[in-house]
């Protein structure tokens, strides 16, 4: 029994290490044959999910391994067995807890610890009210504290009278392994063994994954993506952006920005855009029998991408019309007052400017940024207690929201103000709890009867719309923030993006089912050119209705990786790696990679714009002022 500290060590990790494998093998079954290419594939995971288990052990451990290791026989010897049993039980009990948590985060998003898990920490009240009300935790604390104290009792009973006796200097050796180890964390990334991005995500360990997401919360576009001349990157985004009725500011190749004008006389309509959490075109169907009604009454949007994972990339495309830069989205970061948005050009002619959310609007900083950016706030908080008939732990009810909705459009309509309310729901998430006898599925079971509520509510709101004096000259505008999971083989499956989006106002736009690819970000270009505004611009989305089929396109991405996708091909952009094309054969089923600098240059070009714009001050509304010789030209 010379090492007996040395198995005190390794019992904790075989615990750690079990744990990790299990979830994994459980995660495997879970995703079935998705994560699996071949007959080597499990074999891989479990391998290589091994090895990038070690290092977060060494560090988590460290100060534990200190005192096991060096402390002498007389200091040890004080430190009684029951505390060496506590921490034994604590640590296996944080490992078992972790690979709980890592499967409910894996069962609601499809992917490992990551930035959103984060943002959990952060936004604690939600998230914990949210666990409470969708899993049964006490009795899974209860079991996890259980199986943590039995499992310690079993392994340590054997060796709890002997780690007193050992003298130091046999195992000093172990404590060098152990510190050589904890450098190499330093430097350490988990190795790229398969193209499959489920089986790279499976065989990552769930700590590292938080801790590395915690490191690398903001990325400088410069420092960790491919750059090309700024004159060149200008140029190509310049190119981008030319489309009909658009007059660039100046003849230089390198402006951005443009003067939209329409031929018609404006209309000003009022217009009420929902954002629909989580909806992707995949949930609609049997479940959704409203939505197929309004789809053939509608400007009905059967190709638009999400441009990313997160509510807020889902606000910033819709109220910025900006690509999914990388690292945080604008929405969360500093410096995003003042920006040019889809407010902006509402104000400018007497619009009453609201952003309308059925949960508190501190989440995200959602606040911040649309009070920051001229809109009015109504969120949870503000709401009278009166008009909230169900609330979760992410908010009230989608009936109660569009109440409020209605309510402040009656408000505007009466004070002779046209209007722009933007709202966002949150019945669409898990607990998926909502008002009982709405639906046939019952409450907090399932997504599908969160769906089947959505529809309902949504279908609702319309219904009692329509019996306002405002509804005839407004359009409504229905489309998601992101999907439910965009999990898949590739690292960015192109399909896992689709969200509907619906253009409705049956006195001012007719029905059409438009299937151009797009994205998000083309929505504001688009509801423009219907109330035939003239309007300066550095918007980077195009007018849909005015894009040719071919020349579709569409910016989607997650934290950290950047995708221009087209109707055949998706570059991708991943911080410190060359940028890849995947060449899609068959919707988006068979890729190959392969070579093409243009399009990975135009995707550079965008990205990289972007970033420097936003960062440098430059898509402020005080830098667009349209200069008279534009405005003179176009209107003869």
């Amino acid at each position: 029994m010379k090492y007996i500290r040395c198995i005190y060590l390794g019992l904790l990790f075989f615990i750690y290490e079990s744990i990790n494998q299990i979830v994994r093998v459980v995660l495997l079954i879970h995703v079935g044959t998705s994560a699996i290419d071949s007959f080597y594939s499990i074999p891989l995971i479990l391998s290589v999910g091994f090895i990038n288990d070690v290092f977060p052990f060494i560090l988590i451990t460290l100060p534990l391994a200190i005192c096991v290791l060096l402390t002498g026989s007389r200091v040890v010897g004080k430190i009684t067995q029951q505390i060496l049993f506590f921490v034994f039980s604590l640590y296996t009990a944080v490992f078992l807890f972790t690979g709980a948590a890592e499967y409910l985060f894996w069962d609601e998003l499809h992917c490992r610890f990551n930035f959103i898990a984060i943002d959990y920490l952060i936004y604690t009240t939600e998230v914990v009210k949210n666990i409470i009300e969708s899993y049964p935790i006490i009795p899974i604390l209860i079991g996890i504290l259980l199986c943590s104290l039995g499992v310690s009792w079993i392994l340590l009973r054997p060796i709890a009278k002997k780690i007193n006796n050992i003298p130091v200097p046999s195992v000093r050796w172990f404590f060098s392994v152990w510190i050589i180890l904890a450098s190499i964390t330093t430097i350490y990334s988990p190795p790229t063994f398969s193209n499959n991005a489920l089986s790279q995500e499976l065989s990552k360990n769930g700590i590292w994954s938080l801790f590395s997401a915690f490191r690398n919360n903001q990325l400088d576009y410069r420092q960790f993506y491919p750059v090309i001349d700024k004159k060149l990157a200008f140029e190509l985004l310049h190119h981008e952006l030319i489309e009909p009725n658009s007059v660039f500011f100046n003849d230089n190749s390198m402006e951005w920005r443009r003067y939209i004008h329409s031929n018609s006389p404006e209309k000003h309509l009022n217009v009420i855009t929902i954002v629909v959490e989580s909806l992707g075109s995949v949930s609609l169907g049997d479940r959704t029998p409203h939505l197929n009604d309004l789809s053939k009454k509608c400007l009905y949007f059967t190709n638009m991408k999400a441009t990313g994972t997160r509510t807020v990339r889902g606000l910033e495309a819709i109220i910025l019309s900006l690509p999914p830069t990388p690292g945080a989205s604008i929405v969360r970061r500093p410096n995003n007052h003042n920006l040019f948005n889809t407010g902006t050009l509402f104000r400018q002619r007497g619009y009453d400017t609201v952003f309308i959310y059925g949960g508190y609007g501190y989440f995200d900083n959602m606040n911040e940024f649309f009070s920051g950016n001229g809109f009015r706030i109504i969120d949870r908080s503000t709401i009278p207690d009166e008009y909230k008939t169900f609330t979760n732990a992410w908010g009230i009810c989608d009936e109660d929201l569009f109440d409020a909705v209605i309510r402040e459009a009656d408000i505007a309509y009466t004070s002779n103000k046209p209007f722009y309310h933007v709202a966002l729901t949150t019945s669409n998430h898990r607990p998926f709890t909502y008002p009982d006898g709405r639906v046939d599925v019952p409450s907090g079971t399932s997504r599908t009867g969160a769906i089947k509520y959505t529809d309902y509510a949504i279908h609702r709101f319309l219904k009692e719309a329509k019996k306002k004096p405002w509804f005839s000259d407004t359009i409504f505008i229905i489309v998601a923030d992101h999907t439910a999971g965009s999990a898949g083989k590739t690292v960015l499956p192109p399909d896992n993006y689709d969200i509907p989006c619906f253009i409705y106002s049956p006195a001012h736009i007719k029905s059409q089912k438009i299937d151009t690819l797009c994205c998000q970000l083309d929505i504001a270009p688009t509801l423009f050119s219907l109330l035939n505004w003239n309007y300066s611009s550095s918007f980077f989305g195009k007018n849909i209705l005015t894009l040719s089929k071919n020349d579709g396109r569409a910016w989607i991405g997650t934290y950290q990786l950047l995708g221009y996708l087209t109707e055949k091909e998706l570059v991708i952009l991943e911080p410190l790696k060359n940028p890849i094309i995947e060449s899609f054969l068959s919707s988006y089923t068979t890729a190959t990679n392969k070579s093409n600098s243009i399009l990975i240059q135009q995707a550079i070009a965008v990205y990289q714009t972007a970033q420097e714009l936003f960062t440098q001050g430059k898509l402020k509304e005080n830098m667009l002022s349209t200069p008279d010789e534009i405005i003179l030209s176009t209107s003869q």
